[in-house]
């Protein structure tokens, strides 16, 4: 289903470079249009260089993280997913500056809940606003709903993600099944689950297969336990006698492993002087409607929920 699936065929890049041109363009693109419109003092405006962008984006995706995490009724793992990746497309194409983070990242998790039939009310939704008073819950649900055809029309309507959570249920049937070498095959899932988590807040959803991110959560796991896993793929996958198909698998998992180590969040102090910038630029630029409607404020008003050890566990932990 996957290779015939607009996630494959529109949304799975070749490499990094190519995201990144992409993100650098959007940023380009805004600077365009703010030198353009013509504003006094436009020229000498300081707007956010991609490595502050890309701070931002990963403090509000945390932030994303944190409200799907904290949120009651519970929150299914593929409308989490579904939730970051919507968030990750959108702003291939756009600039932080020009859509602020704050509401993109609600609205993001609002059509996830609709997409993937997570069944809760508006109500219910920006109840999650724990420090929101009702006026201001309502509010938000105006600004949701008013950004909400924007994210859809942005994502080209593709609106179907295919998350590895399903691959991985898969691997570990078949792990009971058919490969008896190994006696607990559950005993993986915990760390398995850390590290599909942990590869939805990098871009290894934008460059590889569901099944192969689910394949590499799977053999970490087991490395990380001691575990030899090297006859499963053979034997069992049928990739013996295809070295080629081995080769690109392990070199796609270095790959993914890599992406992981890489990744950290952003300093604290540095958010916060990126933030400034980036309120400044909005109450510039925003549009009238923007200026006139703009809701969602304050980013202490995202509900949080303590995080698990494992949840904060470095990235590099990963082999």
């Amino acid at each position: 289903m996957f290779h015939n699936s607009s996630q494959k065929k529109f949304w799975t890049f070749k490499n990094e470079d190519e995201l990144e041109q992409m993100r650098y363009m959007a940023n380009e693109k805004f600077r365009r249009k703010a030198l353009e419109s013509g504003k006094p003092g436009v020229g000498d405006f300081t707007f956010l260089d991609r490595h502050e962008e890309d701070a931002l984006f990963r403090h509000y995706e945390r932030r994303l993280l944190d409200f799907c995490n904290a949120f009651k009724p519970a929150m299914p793992k593929a409308v989490v997913g579904t939730a970051i990746m919507y968030f990750r497309r959108f702003y291939l194409n756009n600039s932080i500056m020009e859509h602020h983070p704050r509401i993109i990242m609600l609205t993001c998790a609002y059509l996830s809940c609709k997409v993937d039939e997570f069944n809760v009310s508006s109500t219910q939704f920006v109840g999650n606003l724990l420090q929101e008073s009702p006026a201001g819950q309502e509010r938000v649900v105006e600004q949701i709903l008013e950004y909400e055809l924007l994210l859809i029309q942005q994502l080209n309507f593709h609106l179907v993600v295919h998350n590895p959570y399903r691959p991985m249920e898969g691997l570990l049937i078949d792990l009971k099944t058919r490969y008896p070498t190994l006696e607990n095959p559950e005993s993986l899932r915990k760390s398995a689950d850390d590290f599909l988590t942990q590869a939805a807040m990098t871009d290894a959803g934008l460059l590889f297969s569901p099944s192969q991110i689910a394949l590499t959560a799977i053999l970490n796991s087991a490395s990380r336990a001691g575990l030899k896993m090297e006859s499963y793929l053979t034997e069992c996958l049928g990739l013996k006698e295809d070295k080629e198909t081995l080769m690109k698998m392990y070199d796609s998992m270095k790959r993914m492993k890599t992406l992981l180590k890489k990744y950290e969040l952003p300093k604290q102090e540095e958010v916060n002087a990126y933030k400034h910038k980036l309120e400044r630029i909005h109450a510039e630029f925003a549009t009238s409607s923007n200026k006139r409607k703009r809701g969602y404020e304050e980013d202490g008003h995202v509900a949080k929920e303590p995080r698990l050890t494992e949840e904060v566990r470095k990235f590099s932990s990963f082999e």
